[in-house]
Order: structure tokens, then sequence, then C-alpha cells
């Protein structure tokens, strides 16, 4: 751009460069940065700083993104177009489906902000991510295993099921799976299980976005059906207020048998002990307090 268009720029309010080159991230015309810092003006310096702040964070995420998608981009050079990642969501709840997603997302995909679910707080900003994740994705599909389900075959094995649904619903066949931490049975596909994956591989990432939410309005729906319990809240976690819940109203058609503290309110026996591979993916599910966001 000009020197005479920076000019032009400089007599514009600071309010309306601010809102052009931060609100609104537009790309910032060369020497426009020099001239805020000659300006006289102490709101343009410090609009200069905020420019300049905001392009460091873009440039922080863009090389974010880019090591999120080491796993991928080495597969898409190997030549593999479509790979899938997978995720699940709701292992630890006392109530509700187990719920896994598979994405495929296209080459070089970018989506600022992604990132495992658990990491990302905001209700708001998770839902906003998957309607973007749905939007450009290649394929994606959710898969479930219901309450009966886990408590006939128990939690680990129902996940995994779900995951293998979940693929299993992809309108596109992927070529490879990206899996967190498992690999999905009884599935064909060539597939790599990555320990914290949802934190390593985009792909994976997208998929637990689009699980996490994808429960979470089902949970919402389950607290319509069943009311006083909290579950729009807590989401079927054991969290203080669900096991207060449980000992003074009962236990629902939608809490796991399985589970100790469902068991307890029921005055069943506490299950036997877990099996090697639920005590390692799964070692407190039953009891503990927190709630996984």
């Amino acid at each position: 751009m000009s020197a005479e268009s920076v000019e032009q720029l400089l007599q514009c309010a600071l309010s309306e460069l601010t809102a052009r080159f931060v609100t609104q991230a537009n790309p910032v015309p060369a020497g426009l940065l020099e001239a805020l810092d000659a300006d006289s003006r102490s709101g343009a310096r410090a609009l200069a700083r905020r420019i300049r702040s905001r392009q460091e964070k873009n440039r922080a995420e863009g090389q974010r993104l880019r090591r999120l998608l080491r796993y991928e981009t080495a597969l898409w050079e190997q030549g593999v177009v479509h790979i899938a990642g997978v995720d699940e969501a709701g292992m630890a709840p006392l109530a509700g489906p187990v719920v896994a997603a598979a994405a495929v997302l296209p080459r070089g995909f970018r989506l600022k902000g992604l990132d495992d679910s658990k990491k990302i707080l905001d209700v708001e900003k998770r839902e906003a991510l998957a309607v973007a994740i749905k939007q450009e994705a290649v394929a994606w599909a959710v898969g479930r295993a219901e309450v009966e389900e886990i408590d006939r075959i128990n939690i680990y094995h129902a996940g995994l099921l779900a995951m293998r649904r979940a693929v299993e619903g992809l309108a596109v066949k992927p070529d490879h799976l990206l899996v967190d931490a498992r690999t999905v049975p009884e599935c064909a596909v060539p597939q790599q299980g990555i320990i914290k994956g949802d934190a390593l591989s985009l792909s994976i990432a997208a998929a637990s976005i689009l699980a996490k939410t994808t429960r979470d309005r089902w949970m919402a729906e389950l607290d319509v059906q069943y009311p006083g319990y909290g579950l729009a809240a807590h989401k079927g976690y054991p969290t203080p207020q669900h096991l207060q819940a449980l000992r003074e109203k009962g236990v629902l058609p939608i809490h796991r048998r399985s589970f100790a503290p469902v068991r307890e309110a029921l005055g069943l026996p506490t299950a036997t002990a877990p099996s090697a591979a639920q005590a390692e993916l799964f070692p407190v599910a039953a009891s503990r307090p927190a709630v996984k966001s």
C-alpha cells in the first residue's frame, strides 16, 4: 500500500483502526505500524502495540496448529488421503451413554482455537468449534453405546464399541485412523493409537469436540426427562450434587448399574475389580468427584 494510503488511514479515528486491524484482524498495510509508532498520539502508539501482539498470537496459533497436524501431515505425505480422528466422551459418568466421534478433516485443515475438548471450558466456544468442524470436515459421525451395553460388557469395551460405530457411520471410508489411546476393534482400517492423542492430533481433537458436545446435548435432553438430578449441569459425572440426588431420589433407568455408587444406592454389593485394561484407562471412574469439562 502506498505511503499516501497510510496517511489516509492515519486520518481515521483510532477506534475505526482498532476495529479494522485488531477486532476484525484485517491485513495490516505495509508502513502502517511504523507510522503509528511515530504518531504523537499515545493512543496510536498503543494501537501499534496491540496490532503487533495480535500478529504474534496469530503466528503462535499457526505454529500450534501445524504441530497438531504432524501425524496427519506425515500420512498425507505418504499418499494417505482420508484420515479419521477418533475419540470418546463419557467414560466416567454414572449415567447416560458413552459417545464417540470420528472426523475426517481436509488436507491442511486449520481451525483457530481447536484443541482437546477438556482444555476448552467455554461451552459456547466448544459449540462454535463443533459447528465449524461439521461444516468443513470431509466426513464426520458419532456413535454411542447405551447404558445397558455398558453394564453388560463394561465401560472399557463399551467405549470401544461406540468408537467402532462412529467409524462405521462415516459417509467416506477412511484410509487410516488416529485414535486417542486405543485401537478400534473389529476394524480393518489401518490405525494408530496415540497416548493423549486429543492433545497431539488435530483430527482426534476435532473428534473429541464432536463427542463432547453431542453427549452434553443428550444429557441436557435427559435432564428435561428426569428433572431434579442436575444432569444438564454435571452431565452424569459423580459430583456431590449427583451423589446426593442418588441417595435422596433413587436410581434412574439411565444410571449405570455396574458403577459402584449406583450399586450402593441400590443396596447391591459393589462390582468386582476391573480388568487390567480398564484399570489402566479408567482407574477411578466410578467414584471420583471431579467433572470432565
